[in-house]
């Protein structure tokens, strides 16, 4: 197993299922809900695929929430490479994660264990819904995990960046944001988890569910290519910084111009939550 954006439930099944000399495997449930932390683990306990184990958004994903920050706030880099360790995850090990959105909270640990420099790990495309669909195995047991030594990362700071990068950026216009909130409070008509509306000025409006067939699997990499050309333009990837609002689904983002065939691009991973911190900072709404 070597994948590295997207694997289909068919294949991982085959996966597990097959026992491959020196091939270490590791499914991370990333489910979670933003108004209730805790849904995420009940539903893993209630069923999850087996073998899984189960990774908290904001237990094992974020760091703790400061004046400044935004709402998920990037775990420390040691931090999660201990963590890591933990649930056994080596050099060599072939990661999967899923979640019950189409990888909107997925795609946070798929983009975290990339930030450490790990690159076999995959979303689960369709996530839950897609491996109950094939029939696949369902299991309420507890997991205890294989551990190891804390992850030998190499940390990719230059994959990030800042609040003030973003707010030199309005006049240099070096590179281009795309915000992956649903339109609505894109333009600021609605706002149900943060306490100010709108969008950074300049930012372009990409919903993270416009990658995403109506069974909420990715579409193909040339219908995403496709749009990604129509929406962008002659801007390489290298101009491109994701967001939404608090780091997290800015992740699906960055997957799928991975998918595409489109990498190089960034993430500002405090995003709307952090830029608002400051009333300093501007805000459009449109």
């Amino acid at each position: 197993m070597d994948y590295r954006t997207l694997i289909d439930a068919p294949s991982l099944e085959a996966g597990l299922n097959v026992c491959t000399a020196g091939i270490q495997r590791v499914v991370l449930d990333c489910r979670f809900n933003l108004m209730q932390p805790e849904a995420g683990l009940a539903l893993y306990r209630q069923g999850h695929i087996p073998g899984a184990l189960y990774a908290h958004l904001e237990k094992d994903l974020s760091s703790a929430i400061t004046s400044s920050s935004g709402r998920h706030p990037l775990p420390d880099p040691q931090q999660l490479a201990r963590r890591l360790g933990e649930w056994g995850i080596g050099v060599d090990t072939q990661v999967v994660v899923y979640d019950d959105m189409g990888g909107a909270m997925a795609a946070r640990a798929w983009w975290l264990l990339r930030w450490l420099g790990h690159e076999r790990v995959a979303v689960l495309d369709g996530g839950f819904p897609a491996w109950v669909a094939t029939e696949g195995a369902v299991s309420d047991q507890p997991v205890t995990p294989v551990p190891g030594d804390p992850y030998p990362y190499q940390l990719h700071s230059d994959v990030l960046v800042s609040a003030e990068t973003v707010l030199a950026n309005l006049q240099t216009r070096a590179f281009t944001l795309l915000d992956a909130r649903n339109a609505e409070r894109f333009r600021g008509e609605q706002e149900p988890i943060d306490p100010v509306a709108g969008h950074v000025p300049g930012a372009l409006s990409r919903p993270l569910s416009d990658s995403l067939t109506a069974s909420g699997t990715f579409k193909t990499a040339a219908q995403l290519r496709a749009e990604w050309s129509a929406l962008l333009g002659d801007r390489s990837p290298e101009m491109l910084v994701a967001m939404c609002g608090s780091g997290v689904t800015a992740c699906h983002l960055l997957l799928a111009l991975e998918i595409a065939g489109l990498p190089g691009a960034r993430l500002y991973a405090g995003s709307w939550s952090e830029w608002i911190r400051d009333p300093a900072r501007p805000v459009a709404t449109s």
